[in-house]
């Protein structure tokens, strides 16, 4: 992947009643991580001791973290409605020049923070809740 510009880096959320996407508007900052537990199976006989892994074994996750500023109200009160009735959203997180990563996530935690000469900003961050699909653009 060459070098790409981080503002393209996109978070979309499903939004049930429209049946389309809507690009989370305002995020300055975003993380996405992708993990994979190990099975460790080494035993007495394992070679020179070294470990062995299971492969294809382990649970998979990824996590989305990012902070910004809300632009509409549409996008607030969707991720809003979401973090307090605990739905489990299908999102999209398109990554420039790398792919598309579809799925459901939570949001497990919402944080706002402002000062007194500035906008309001938040923080969110999000865990996959099921199978993520990844589409090359």
């Amino acid at each position: 992947m060459v070098a790409q510009k981080g503002k393209d880096l996109l978070l979309k959320i499903k939004d049930s009643e429209a049946a389309s996407y809507v690009t989370v508007a305002g995020l300055r900052a975003r993380t996405l991580s992708f993990n994979a537990q190990s099975v460790d199976i080494t035993h007495s006989e394992s070679v020179q001791q070294w470990r062995e892994l299971l492969q294809g074994a382990g649970i998979k996750t990824g996590r989305l973290s990012g902070s910004g500023i809300f632009r509409d109200a549409q996008s607030d009160a969707l991720i809003r409605d979401y973090f307090f009735t605990g739905a489990i959203p299908d999102w999209q997180i398109i990554i420039p020049g790398f792919g598309k990563v579809e799925g459901g996530f939570q949001i497990t935690s919402l944080e706002f923070t402002g000062r007194h000469d500035a906008e309001v900003n938040f923080e969110i961050t999000m865990e996959s809740a099921g199978a993520l699909t990844f589409t090359t653009l």
